[in-house]
């Protein structure tokens, strides 16, 4: 076994970070007015460098600016593009955790204009990013997948007289998401993760009859996001590495949906054209390695084995043994290592320390280290 010189590496990770105390006090200042948003974005680079640079000491190979300029991880972008905007009405989402369930009502989005891409989403801060890493490490974007803008809302959140064929939607949400592709590889993204919560979303029974109930297809609609996936990435730029990760939710320490990888493992696996797949395997949420049956010699699969919902640090003895029962579905050499999810999908970030978060990083590396050298 040995280790990797691209993407995705053994020991690597979703994205998020806990945003550093200064970073909520800034963002919290500007909100008020406080101050500008070049003094919020000096305070944001200076939070950044600092991030990289723990990444780099604990030994990743790979390093985010850990989002700390978003306040979500997917609805930052999905505002930005061309034909979509905030709607007036909330979401209801139920989320869960050991306590009990937690309400999460954000901003809703409609589909109001044709989509499309007017400019680089992120491009200022990829580049910052690859200003600041150093040179053996890999600067990675990461970015919600285009299964994003449909998932939640719907039909209903599509306007008809612009859409009157979804299909015609899908078709330029392709397109759109095409062109981001090629524009962050123009700045030199050798390394970009589509995060996706549909494809685990619709392994739950709960969820299906949600898409049911929304009047989608729950048989299909992972089929239909896969296509508009690969849509976006067929012409990605020579050399770049396209990951895509599933989670189930992840706010606050908590989650949305339960359920293995079965209901979307082969198309997952065998029609979805990324290179790799970050899955959360932390707990009974997540079901067995059975699903990784379906992965083809060519992908790799990195296993999310280390929760960021709890400070708890995992055995280094106990991630080697789940390592070697996924081995017994996928080829060792074709894993590697990684937290669940981010630590920071939004800005409140879970329930544990900046210090438990960085001891997780660690292990991920050690345990690494020991499995392929």
């Amino acid at each position: 076994m040995s280790q990797r010189s691209i993407p995705p590496f053994r020991a690597d990770h979703v994205g998020s970070l806990l945003r550093p105390a200064a970073v909520h006090r800034a963002r919290e200042q500007a909100a008020r007015g406080e101050l500008s948003g070049a003094e919020l974005r000096t305070i944001e680079d200076e939070a950044i460098r600092d991030v990289v640079d723990l990444q780099r000491k604990v030994g990743l190979r790979s390093a985010t600016d850990g989002e700390f300029r978003r306040a979500s991880w997917h609805m930052d972008f999905i505002y930005q593009l061309d034909g979509v905007s905030k709607s007036d009405e909330r979401l209801h989402v139920k989320f869960h955790n050991a306590a009990g369930d937690l309400e999460f009502s954000p901003p809703g989005l409609q589909v109001d204009g044709k989509v499309g891409l007017g400019t680089t989403i992120f491009g200022e801060h990829f580049e910052y990013l690859k200003s600041i890493v150093d040179p053996a490490v890999t600067p990675k974007l990461t970015i919600p997948s285009p299964s994003m803008v449909y998932y939640r809302g719907g039909r209903k959140a599509v306007d008809e007289h612009v859409y009157p064929d979804l299909e015609d939607f899908f078709a330029d949400l392709g397109d759109a998401y095409a062109a981001q592709v090629r524009a962050v590889g123009e700045l030199g993204c050798t390394y970009l993760q589509l995060d996706d919560t549909s494809l685990a979303y619709l392994n739950d029974p709960n969820q299906r009859e949600l898409v049911a109930r929304m009047g989608g297809d729950p048989e299909t609609l992972h089929l239909r996001n896969i296509r508009t996936m690969n849509a976006a990435i067929a012409g990605r730029p020579g050399g770049m590495t396209i990951t895509t990760h599933l989670c189930r939710g992840n706010f606050r320490s908590s989650w949305a949906a339960e359920g293995g990888y079965d209901f979307v493992a082969e198309a997952l696996f065998n029609e979805l054209n990324v290179d790799g797949y970050f899955l959360e395997f932390d707990d009974e949420r997540s079901g067995g390695f059975e699903p990784l049956r379906f992965v083809p010699e060519d992908k790799y699969v990195v296993l999310g084995l280390v929760t960021t919902k709890r400070g708890e640090l995992e055995p280094v003895e106990s991630l080697e043994r789940r390592i070697e029962q996924a081995a017994k579905y996928v080829d060792l050499e074709q894993l590697c290592l990684s937290p669940q999810c981010g630590f920071s999908s939004t800005e409140e970030g879970n329930d544990l320390t900046e210090e438990q978060e960085i001891r997780k990083l660690e292990r991920i590396v050690e345990t690494a280290a020991r499995v392929w050298g």
